[in-house]
């Protein structure tokens, strides 16, 4: 058993983290100021700390020298948010935070979500050492000051810290993402689907289930002082892609709108796919290609979404 800490435990990802650490027996305490995630989410066996984690104090007396681990998880995610440079700022803030709480308690393990946001426009797929990182969005460029940090705390105040790059993850309890968009479009208007962009715009999606297998078999088999690795899948799919396995799930056969332009909004990456040779090379393997995640994530959230109050 290990004592753990997880920031923003009870958002998408951070709870369904939380469920399979309690699962294999840890021992987990959660930091989320609950204002995208959902107290709900997080199990009755874990602690929670309703806290926000840019107040410089927000770790006093959770973050001691008993916790082993600390997976950070907790961050503004809206890539278009109204206010992008307060985006930024809570970001970075909140992993200063972290990482100092983690220093004055003598607590040196620190697993990162980061983000594939951090290549910007790249060649795919896109290897770990791929450089020079150009992210095009004030969310890439918070997540790329934080790897800043954290390479700090690694090489010079001795942490192990596990950095791993997201390609999009998706499957239940996701929220503010093209799938759960379109279903609730759908719902709204079943006759008509409006699509960001021109619909080309294609990228990697990679399953939650797989997204938890392959961050805790990173953790669990390398040790070096930064450890960054890419998560994703092998294959993409395209947003028209994505609107057709909805309108499938949903047994709907809509007309598509298009509002034009290569990509959906000011900083998103119209192209993205992440090498993962790197953790193919740890013997692991995503059970799910990214069609198949979209589909599985989208019968989950229909599932999901079938147990609220239809539109009126």
């Amino acid at each position: 058993m290990e004592r753990v800490l997880v920031t923003g435990g009870a958002g998408f990802i951070g709870s369904q983290l939380t469920d399979r650490l309690l699962e294999r027996g840890d021992e987990v305490a959660v930091v989320d100021n609950c204002s995208t995630g959902r107290r709900d989410w997080v199990p009755d066996e874990a602690t929670v700390f309703e806290r926000d984690l840019t107040d410089s104090d927000a770790l006093e007396g959770v973050l001691t020298a008993d916790i082993d681990r600390v997976f950070h998880l907790a961050a503004s995610k809206a890539v278009d948010a109204d206010a992008p440079h307060e985006q930024f700022r809570r970001n970075t803030r909140m992993t200063a935070t972290v990482l100092q709480a983690m220093n004055e308690a003598d607590v040196t393990e620190l697993a990162y979500t980061s983000s594939s946001t951090v290549y910007g426009e790249a060649p795919r797929p896109t290897p770990e050492d791929y450089s020079p990182l150009e992210p095009i969005s004030l969310y890439g460029a918070s997540k790329l000051a934080d790897e800043g940090l954290l390479s700090t705390y690694a090489h010079s105040h001795d942490f192990t810290v596990w950095n791993v790059r997201f390609a999009n993850i998706v499957g239940p309890r996701l929220r503010g993402a093209v799938i759960p968009d379109f279903i609730e479009k759908l719902r709204d208007d079943p006759s008509t689907l409006t699509i960001l962009g021109n619909g080309r715009q294609e990228k990697s999606y990679m399953h939650i289930t797989d997204c938890l297998d392959a961050l805790l078999t990173v953790v669990e088999t390398t040790d070096d002082p930064m450890n960054t690795y890419n998560l994703g899948t092998q294959t993409t799919t395209s947003v028209t892609q994505i609107a057709d396995i909805v309108s499938d799930e949903l047994g709907l056969e809509p007309t598509y709108e298009y509002t034009g332009g290569d990509r959906g909004w000011v900083g998103d990456v119209p192209k993205m796919r992440l090498g993962i040779e790197k953790l193919s090379e740890l013997g692991w393997e995503p059970r799910f290609e990214s069609d198949g995640a979209v589909r599985r994530a989208a019968a989950q959230l229909l599932a999901e979404f079938e147990r609220q109050p239809q539109p009126a």
